[in-house]
């Protein structure tokens, strides 16, 4: 039976992809570990919106740790990275790795991410992360670009539509 873990870092960026599979039928849950959205204000903002979308598509909600330390111990040094460097790398694979762990105690059988889905994220380095966490933890990463085919202008409509908090940066702390 093919079970999904769906990592999701914003209602914006997943409610195309969450409207979709379950449309389809898909079984799936959404799982929100976002350690790196600061300040805690900002996660709290993301997360309600994340269980509201869930919530009314009648989709399952996992609310990981808010853990923001783990986070910057994870990244130390990385600070001045740009968006795309070797911060995101970090932060891809820590985020994918508490995902897989779970999925794999939990029953799923795979897992995937809208962290590739916006314009301004690496698809490809988001792969990578993932790849690699399959190798260590051996759930299968699901590499599907939810960009592709109108999927990003879809998830961009439906929040209109459903008028979703939209942040205007990806969560790791804004530089003063």
């Amino acid at each position: 039976m093919d079970k999904l873990l769906l990592l999701s870092c914003c209602a914006p960026c997943s409610i195309g992809v969450i409207t979709q599979l379950a449309e389809k039928g898909q079984d799936f849950a959404v799982m929100f570990f976002n350690p790196n959205i600061q300040p805690e204000s900002e996660y709290h903002h993301r997360l309600e919106e994340n269980k509201r979308i869930c919530h009314e598509l009648n989709v399952p909600f996992i609310e990981g740790d808010y853990v923001p330390e783990l986070w910057q111990k994870a990244t130390a040094g990385l600070e001045s990275e740009p968006e795309r460097g070797k911060r995101c790398d970090v932060c891809f694979y820590l985020r994918l790795k508490v995902g897989a762990e779970y999925a794999k105690k939990h029953g799923f059988t795979r897992i995937s991410s809208v962290f590739g889905i916006s314009r301004f994220k690496n698809f490809e380095q988001v792969c990578r992360a993932g790849k690699k966490i399959e190798d260590e933890v051996g759930i299968p990463y699901d590499a599907t670009n939810w960009r592709k085919n109108g999927g990003l202008e879809y998830a961009e409509r439906l929040a209109k539509e459903k008028n979703l908090y939209r942040q205007n940066y990806c969560g790791c702390k804004p530089k003063k």
